[in-house]
Order: C-alpha cells, then structure tokens, then sequence
C-alpha cells in the first residue's frame, strides 16, 4: 500500500496516540495530506499577485494603510494627533517591516528545514513535505520582499543581536528538533492570529490583502506540520529534555510573539513615534489581550503535550501571553 493511500485509510480518531506506533501512523497521514495540497493549491510570488494592475499600486498616503486599533501605535496620542496622509504612511512603513521581519524569519526557517531534511534517512515521509515548505517560504520571502521594494520604504527587520543568534536556530533543527519547532510556532502562529484580525476588519489595501491571503493558506499547512511534529517527538524526549523544553517555550513565546506583534525600536525611530508612548500602549488591556490571543493556539498545543508544568504556567503567566487568572488554555 502507497503512503497516499495509507494516508487515506486512516484517520488520527481511528489510531491510539498514546503509542509511538500511533503517533507515527497520524503524523504519515498529516504529511501525506500536506503534500498533496502542496501541489493542489500552491502559489507562485509573481504570477499569482497582479503587482502591476492600476488598483494594486501601492500610495504612501493611502488611507487603507491605517494602523489597526489594537496596534500599539494606533493607540497614542502621537498616532492619533497626525494627519490621515502621515496616519497612512507610519501604517505602511509598520506593515512593510513586519514582511522584513517576515522574510528573514522564513529564511531561518528555510535553512533549519533544510539542515533537517539533510539528514532524513531514505524514504521519510516528511522529506518531500520539507521541501514543499521551503518552496513555498521562498515565494513568500519574494512576494514580501517586492511589497517593501513598491512601498519605496527603507526599513530594517529583526535586531542584530537575534538576527546573529539565527544560526544557533537553524542548528537546533538537527540537534533539539522539538525546540526548532516551538520556534516555528512563535513566529507564525502570532503572525497568522494578526492577518487574520486584519482581514477580519476590511478595509485593507487590495495588495495587501493578496499577499495576507496567499500567506494564510499555505501558512496553514506550515502550521499543522510543526505542530504535529511536536506531537509525534515530545513524548519520546527523556525526561530532563522535556522539563527543558516546559521551560523553554514560554520564554521563546514570550520574546518570538513581542517581536512578531508589537512594533520595533527602529521602527519606532524611523517613523519619529515616541517610544514611552508606545511601550506605555503595549502594557494597555488591549495590547495584553493581544499577546494572550496570539498564542492561544500554541498554548493548547503545549499542554497536549505535556509541557504545561505548574512551574511553566507560572512562566506563561510571567511573560504575558497566557491569562493572568483562570485556565491557562481556555
């Protein structure tokens, strides 16, 4: 029987995922099924984004550029006093350095998968859905990268402190395979709970909302191979490399979501806000909630898999991306 049609007879509600037999069975399925949607709905940066039609033209003061509500910026006094002309372009220059940050993530990302499928021994299912990912990670570093070049912004992405640290990442794809993908998880999970709260509220630009879209389908699929990867490889850690991990990922959610969400210090710069007033707006109820609703999804992947210690809760807690009262997964 082919992989695609083992794929196809089984299906995780039918298979004891108390076992690593089982757990093997449900992650062939998943990855059986990413693949063929790879093929089946797959986009390409240049042919599938009309970056030349009158409508997709990117204006500095297009009021559709606009700061959501929830942005942090959005919520100053400084935001609110400018004009809608600089309100727009202080909008693009936010959305034109989180594809910056965006790209370079998936670059590390690209290079840790790659470092990973290096070392697949013959036939592992997940080496052709490896490079699936890595294609499609390439389309979306070009389709961002060419957003920033029509905004006619000059920005910068990621911090040079973590941007050196990338390379202790990519190694952790060969060496703690299961940290590599909370890593993962904390740069699209919030990036994906973002768009789609942009998409949700209308009103975008329609390049924009192209890019959003074609991001969000194929992120999908992105999403649902590391998290069923971390399903399949936690239970098999020892013990001292779960504990670690338990009180790893609050510490990476913590720092990968804050990145993700809230604006940049040369951003901030850049743009001319004032940094108090913006750091005073990431500490409102609603930045906060933000944070919490951004990880939600991770949060529940974590406790499935047995990393939700009462010593990590605290931590969860301690970073702000889990509720300060009540169940940490709601």
């Amino acid at each position: 029987m082919s992989l695609t049609e083992t794929s196809a007879a089984v299906t995780p509600e039918s298979v004891d995922v108390s076992t690593d037999e089982g757990r093997d069975t449900v992650f062939r399925n998943v990855v059986a099924r990413l693949s063929r949607q790879s093929v089946d709905k797959h986009f390409d940066a240049y042919a599938d984004v009309p970056w030349d039609d009158p409508e997709m033209q990117v204006r500095a003061d297009d009021p559709r550029f606009r700061l959501l509500d929830v942005d942090p910026v959005a919520q100053t006094d400084w935001y609110r006093s400018l004009p809608e002309a600089e309100q727009a372009r202080v909008g693009l220059m936010r959305i034109a350095t989180g594809m910056r940050i965006g790209w370079e993530f998936e670059n590390v990302l690209q290079r840790g998968l790659l470092l990973q499928a290096f070392w697949l021994t013959d036939c592992e299912p997940e080496f052709r859905y490896l490079h699936h990912e890595v294609v499609e990670e390439s389309q979306h570093s070009m389709m961002f990268n060419e957003f920033i070049a029509r905004s006619g912004m000059r920005v910068t992405g990621m911090p040079l402190p973590r941007k050196v640290a990338s390379a202790h990442v990519v190694r952790t794809a060969r060496r703690f395979p299961g940290l590599f993908f909370l890593f993962v998880l904390g740069g699209e999970d919030p990036v994906d709970h973002v768009q789609r709260r942009h998409l949700q509220a209308g009103g975008l630009h329609p390049l924009v909302q192209r890019i959003m879209r074609i991001h969000l389908t194929e992120e999908a699929r992105h999403l649902s191979f590391a998290r069923q990867y971390v399903k399949r490889e936690v239970p098999r850690l020892p013990r001292w490399r779960r504990t670690l991990l338990s009180l790893c990922a609050p510490v990476l959610f913590g720092v990968m979501t804050r990145m993700m969400v809230f604006p940049s210090r040369s951003l901030l710069r850049s743009v001319g806000a004032p940094v108090d007033q913006v750091r005073r707006a990431e500490r409102s109820d609603a930045s906060r909630q933000l944070l919490v609703d951004a990880t939600a999804s991770t949060r529940k992947l974590v406790a499935e898999a047995g990393l939700m210690t009462p010593v990590a809760t605290v931590l969860w807690r301690r970073f702000g991306i889990a509720p300060a009262t009540g169940p940490v997964v709601g």
